[in-house]
């Protein structure tokens, strides 16, 4: 049996949400297993277990950058300590070079646009001089490229927080405008149903089937149960399979056809997603428990 430390517990509360006492009791259960131990809480907790999935933790901005005939894009994600520094105008201004820099020099990584040239000097240079003119760390985390099949749109939302490119083949301006809105709002993960991870679709078949059986679901039932789970989940999961929000009497697919268009691709960033926040006050929490529970 492992040992289940007060790391792996916060760890796990952070990744959930989920009470402190569920979480030393699903690792347990799952031997210190943490992606087993996440399971087991989706399976008595439902989605209350995965409310972390959505929460923004690093601050930051989405710089964005479309060339005038649409056929050239792309995004960059721009990390800093404090949301007060992802407001300073030099920040700003870093993000939106950064991005135009990418769509016309198109870097193979990071460490490819770190290399290059922006302002008389490489971009690592620039970053090195502005962390120390600001006195706070800064990061390119990650960035997209587009060359457009047909017309790209473009949308930035919430102070630069989330950022949409959509590569629209058909259809009008409008269209990629409400799609680029449309992808903000609902965060798909994928395209269609090939773009979406086996073991995304394996976990929510498992989690399906325990549901289940916890519910007394009979055996030779459980199957077609989960498949009619991951269905739907694909369905909430891809841009296609989504109900459009200006509509949702129709699906995105339906849409595209109604329009004679289709999608070729879409990026979504979200500032920070992914990216756990650390917790102040656990040693609080710990504490806090302890005593309700002496009471």
């Amino acid at each position: 049996m492992a040992a289940i430390t007060a790391s792996m517990v916060k760890e796990l509360r952070e990744k959930t949400d989920a009470p402190m006492m569920e979480c030393k009791k699903a690792l347990t259960e799952a031997d210190g297993d943490l992606a087993k131990a996440e399971e087991i809480l989706r399976i008595k907790l439902g989605n209350k277990a995965s409310k972390a999935a959505s929460r923004v933790t690093a601050e930051g901005i989405v710089g964005s950058f479309l060339s005038a005939d649409g056929k050239l894009a792309a995004l960059v994600e721009l990390n800093c300590e404090t949301d007060f520094v992802a407001k300073n105008d030099d920040f700003l201004a870093l993000a939106a070079s950064l991005a135009e820099l990418i769509a016309n020099r198109d870097p193979a990584d990071v460490e490819a646009l770190s290399a290059l040239e922006l302002g008389g000097q490489t971009v690592e240079q620039f970053r090195t001089a502005l962390v120390g003119k600001i006195g706070e760390n800064i990061s390119i985390r990650r960035f997209t490229r587009i060359a457009a099949q047909g017309k790209v749109a473009s949308y930035i939302h919430a102070g630069a927080k989330i950022g949409v490119l959509v590569d629209l083949v058909g259809g009008d301006e409008q269209l990629g405008k409400d799609l680029a809105m449309h992808i903000a709002a609902s965060k798909p993960k994928s395209l269609d149903a090939s773009g979406v991870s086996q073991d995304l679709i394996d976990a929510e078949r498992r989690i399906a089937i325990e549901k289940a059986r916890e519910a007394g679901k009979p055996e030779a039932m459980l199957d077609k149960i989960a498949e009619g789970t991951v269905a739907k989940f694909l369905k909430e999961v891809t841009l296609l399979g989504q109900p459009f929000v200006k509509d949702d009497k129709q699906s995105v697919e339906a849409l595209l056809k109604a329009n004679g268009a289709s999608v070729a691709s879409f990026v979504l960033y979200v500032v920070g997603e992914g990216i756990e926040k650390k917790s102040s006050d656990f040693a609080a929490e710990v504490a806090a428990q302890a005593a309700a529970a002496k009471k």
